[in-house]
């Protein structure tokens, strides 16, 4: 099943189920759209282009709460996995806790950015991570 944004009950899960003082790493698996899919049709860019537009804004406020993007590398094919699931780019982004992450996703420029990357990503994973 293709997904691209979070479902409110899963954020809410994984916010009580991390300590909010561990830090946290979140990797993300990234299927573009050949073109953008913006809802007001103002765009016309290809979804890697969008969702460039997207990180530039992310990675910034990444940043502001502490984190970094720690990998991002063009994906070239699965070893293991379903047939049918392409991934075009993986990244791997830090953050200093789950509370840096969700203060973040609350920030007004970050979730006016939110819109290209829904605009680009066909199907996405995001999977949050803490060390062993």
């Amino acid at each position: 099943m293709k997904t691209v944004n979070p479902v409110r009950e899963d954020l809410s899960a994984i916010f009580t189920k991390i300590p909010k003082d561990v830090p946290i790493c979140m990797l993300n698996l990234l299927s573009f759209r050949a073109r953008a899919l913006y809802a007001d049709h103002g765009i016309d860019c290809t979804g890697k282009d969008a969702y460039s537009r997207y990180l530039a804004m992310a990675v910034q406020k990444v940043v502001e709460v502490g984190g970094a993007l720690v990998y991002s590398g063009q994906a070239l094919g699965s070893i293991i996995g379903p047939k049918d699931e392409r991934w075009d780019e993986v990244l791997l982004v830090r953050y200093p806790s789950i509370a840096a992450f969700s203060a973040m996703l609350r920030m007004p420029d970050y979730q006016a950015a939110a819109a290209h990357r829904t605009a680009a990503v066909e199907d996405t994973r995001l999977i949050a991570t803490v060390e062993n």
